[in-house]
């Protein structure tokens, strides 16, 4: 496939867009970005794309919660178009604020005879705004399209409720595809390793197909060896550890 097209989609308060379409360009994809009105209104479609995002930001303000506005458009008014995307072999990338619309629209979470989400994200332990860089290691056995080959990443976190909590049986059945580590790989390390607390120190989940990917760190955000915060200090390479993400998925559509 020549172009891998790529959604950008947008709602108020999303702020991390521009640097992800970057990403994702870098990658060899064609973006292009879509207000959720120009989805709801089918100005755009999105069986005309191959890839769908969510970036970060603050989506309406995370009035209510963090990212439940959107969330609930999400769910009432795309479920069924996201569903069939996903089912025709889409992938669907969320990051900081897209990890909790896609948790909290019940994309990325279990529910019990169609009630509520029983995951979701909660506010920080520390109670306050974590902006630092984190180590991340990734599960070998997860079947994440995003993170093949990915062994550890080195990403930074923005977020007031970056927390996952649910039912014990629940957070047990997840696909785990990323957890918060110290430098030696130990993902029992606590804070500030696990920057918020949450659960199993988890950090990004995935569906069962692999297809459907949400990490609270944000991979957009260290795409170059320049943006490391210690670039002048440490070996140069070509690449920083997000840009993976995402060529991952553009290399994975083109084979497809």
């Amino acid at each position: 496939m020549a172009n891998v097209k790529t959604l950008m989609l947008k709602a108020p308060g999303t702020n991390c867009d521009v640097e992800t379409t970057f990403a994702f360009e870098q990658a060899g994809a064609q973006v292009e970005s879509a207000h959720i009105n120009e989805l709801l209104r089918r100005q755009k479609l999105l069986s005309n794309y191959q890839i769908m995002v969510i970036p970060g930001g603050f989506t309406y303000g995370d009035d209510i919660s963090a990212g439940k506005i959107l969330a609930n458009e999400v769910r009432l008014k795309l479920g069924e178009d996201i569903q069939r995307f996903v089912e025709d072999g889409g992938l669907v990338l969320g990051i900081c604020n897209g990890f909790q619309v896609l948790v909290k629209a019940g994309i990325l979470s279990k529910s019990a005879d169609g009630g509520p989400p029983q995951l979701s994200l909660a506010g920080n332990d520390s109670g306050k705004f974590e902006s630092r860089w984190v180590y991340l290691s990734a599960n070998p056995t997860s079947p994440c399209i995003f993170t093949q080959g990915i062994t550890t990443m080195y990403l930074p976190v923005a977020h007031g409720e970056g927390k996952v909590v649910g039912e014990p049986k629940i957070l047990d059945e997840l696909n785990v595809v990323l957890y918060y580590a110290d430098e030696t790989g130990n993902i029992q390390a606590g804070y500030p390793y696990n920057p918020n607390g949450s659960a199993n120190s988890i950090a990004g989940i995935c569906d069962d197909s692999g297809r459907v990917f949400a990490l609270m760190p944000h991979p957009e955000r260290f795409v170059r060896w320049t943006q490391h915060p210690r670039w002048t200090r440490e070996p140069r390479r070509e690449y920083g550890d997000g840009f993976r993400v995402f060529r991952n998925a553009v290399e994975w559509v083109k084979n497809a």
